[in-house]
This record gives C-alpha cells, sequence and structure tokens, in this order.
C-alpha cells in the first residue's frame, strides 16, 4: 500500500527560519494530506499571503481555513488570504465571532471576516470526514497558563473572563498516525490531550502547538515555572513528539526542553514538519 507523506510548513510563526520569509508574532501552518490542502490558522498580517509565494504554496488550491481561535494573531490574514481564495471553507467556533480582550486592548478577530460568504460557524466537534476531525469542549483546568489571566471576552454586554469555549483543536489521521494540532492551547495543553483522550482513547503521534507559557513583562513567577515545568514532566511520559513556538516563549522553550530533550522541536517561519 503507497504511503502518503504528510507536508507541513510553518507559514507564519515568531522567528524565522528561511532568510526571504516575514516572521511576526502569530501563527499559520499549511498542511497536504491525501484529501486535503488547509491551513491552521492565518497570523496576524498578509504574511501568509507574502510567504506562500516566497515558499511556492498556491493559497488558491487551499480547500479549508480551520480558525483555533478568536483572536488577531491567528485570524488576521483571513482577510488577505480571501482576496486570493474565494471558495475555501473557513471554519470556527461561534464564539471566536465574539469580542475578545487582552485588559483593554481588543485582541479579537477582523467582524468583516463574518461577512465572508465562505465562513462557517459551528459549535462543539466536527467530524468532517475520515482525515479531518475538530474538537473543542476542554473544561480541565490542570495546569493552566498564567497568561489567561488578563484575557477577557464580552458576554451579553458585560467584560467577563475568558474560559476560552472558542477554542477548538484539528486532528488530522493520516497513514496510521494521529497529528494534533492547537493554536495556543490557551485551555492548557495537558487538558487538550485530557479531552483528545476521551475522543479517541489512546494518545496522539504527534502535536503542534503553542503552549501559551510567553511571558512578555518580565521574568516568570515561581508560580509559572512550577506550571511549565510540570507541564513538561508530563508531557516527556508520552510516546509522543512536540513541536512548539510562537506563544511558548524562548525562556519557557527552553526549560522545557531540558525536561523533553529530542522530544521538544521548535516552530520557524518557514520551515517544513519532518
Amino acid at each position: 500500500m503507497r504511503e502518503t507523506l504528510m507536508k507541513i510548513v510553518t507559514l507564519v510563526e515568531n522567528s524565522c527560519g528561511h532568510e526571504s520569509c516575514i516572521a511576526e508574532h502569530g501563527l499559520s501552518l499549511y498542511i497536504e494530506t491525501e484529501k486535503h490542502k488547509l491551513l491552521l490558522d492565518t497570523g496576524q498580517t498578509d504574511a501568509v499571503v507574502k510567504n506562500a509565494e516566497v515558499l511556492g504554496i498556491d493559497l488558491s488550491a487551499v480547500d479549508t481555513v480551520i480558525l483555533s481561535h478568536g483572536h488577531y494573531d491567528h485570524s488576521g490574514g483571513i482577510l488577505p488570504f480571501s482576496q486570493i481564495n474565494r471558495t475555501a471553507q473557513i471554519i470556527m467556533q461561534h464564539s471566536a465571532a465574539k469580542p475578545h480582550y487582552n485588559g483593554e486592548r481588543y485582541i479579537g478577530i477582523d467582524q468583516a471576516i463574518l461577512d465572508l460568504p465562505n465562513v462557517r460557524l459551528i459549535d462543539g466537534d466536527l467530524q468532517l470526514d475520515d482525515e479531518l476531525f475538530l474538537f473543542s469542549g476542554i473544561t480541565g483546568r490542570r495546569c493552566y497558563p498564567q497568561g489567561n489571566r488578563r484575557l477577557s471576552r464580552i458576554e451579553n454586554g458585560v467584560q467577563v473572563p475568558d474560559d476560552f469555549a472558542h477554542e477548538q483543536c484539528l486532528v488530522i489521521r493520516q497513514d496510521g498516525k494521529n497529528w494534533l494540532l492547537s493554536g495556543c492551547a490557551h485551555n492548557g495543553i495537558l487538558n487538550i490531550l485530557d479531552r483528545y483522550k476521551e475522543i479517541f482513547g489512546n494518545e496522539p503521534d504527534f502535536v503542534i502547538t503553542g503552549f501559551h507559557m510567553m511571558k512578555k513583562d518580565g521574568a516568570h513567577t515561581e508560580e509559572e515555572k512550577a506550571v511549565i515545568v510540570q507541564t513538561a514532566k508530563e508531557l516527556a511520559q508520552m510516546n509522543t513528539v512536540f513541536y512548539s513556538g510562537h506563544c511558548t516563549g524562548l525562556p519557557a522553550f527552553e526549560m522545557m526542553k531540558e525536561i523533553m530533550g529530542n522530544q521538544l522541536i521548535a516552530l520557524h517561519t518557514g520551515e517544513v514538519i519532518k
């Protein structure tokens, strides 16, 4: 039986692995499977379009765009993408369309995205076909990312703490392997993995995700370090390879790398995940 090798290219990430590509605070992954050409997230600007051109990726051939959650640094490239491709279905949770804030700063999606005719708003899990499955409904709070404390949403006209019900994860089944992809793991990667195991009854072979451990305003507190270390220790017990970047932050990545070794691999803009 012929094996179909999946192709995954990091189109947008905070760091640069290709001299001609644009790095920005955001994430976008281009993925080719046997049946699909898809994007998970689109970064925060038109860098996704420019980088695709540099890398020889035809975005007009993309059939599906998955928005992992309703933040600007994952959705900002949707409108530039839509100028090239007007037919790909763009799938997001209904709640991803709500206003989201970091303190007083708006970090939600551009509301013009909702006017696109190919946007598909869903609630909860969705089996797209035998390759692609989306799940949300992550309620655990083990090793919950401390950076969530400043994040909020508007609910019935009131600003309330974000519960990240708008976050969804993509599972790709290919060649007997399961890939779990999450944009930022705001719900905490351990809780996401608990939900994954609840659905599939096993561990994924590969995970691509940010860990949302970046600290922009200084060094990690002891509490934050404890969450990072505990998370890495639990991940190290799994037979899973993890790719991470974007909102993980270099200090947290290095702390986790010390524990996880070759089980943890860094993402960089323009690089192919092998």
